[in-house]
């Protein structure tokens, strides 16, 4: 069972850390933290690659797709989709 915190003088430091991760509100609503925005408009596709393809992007870790969107970006620098 996990302890109840009840002396105020025991309560965490309140850092620029914990600022910056902190919730914020207007009003009664939400403002949701997150990514900027990105200044390209990115569309939502569904697009199938061969299994090896994702795999390779796949085991470079998180935000794969983000390296899979960049290395097809450099590969329109010097070739025509069509």
């Amino acid at each position: 069972m996990q302890p109840v915190w009840v002396d105020p003088d025991d309560a965490p430091e309140l850092t620029d850390a914990f600022f910056e991760r902190a919730d914020e509100y207007i009003g009664d609503r939400l403002i949701h933290r997150g990514r900027d925005r990105s200044e390209s408009q990115q569309v939502a596709v569904t697009v199938l690659f061969d299994a090896e393809v994702v795999r390779a992007f796949q085991t470079t870790g998180k935000d794969w797709q983000a390296r899979m969107n960049a290395a097809l970006k450099d590969w329109l620098k010097t070739h025509s989709p069509a």
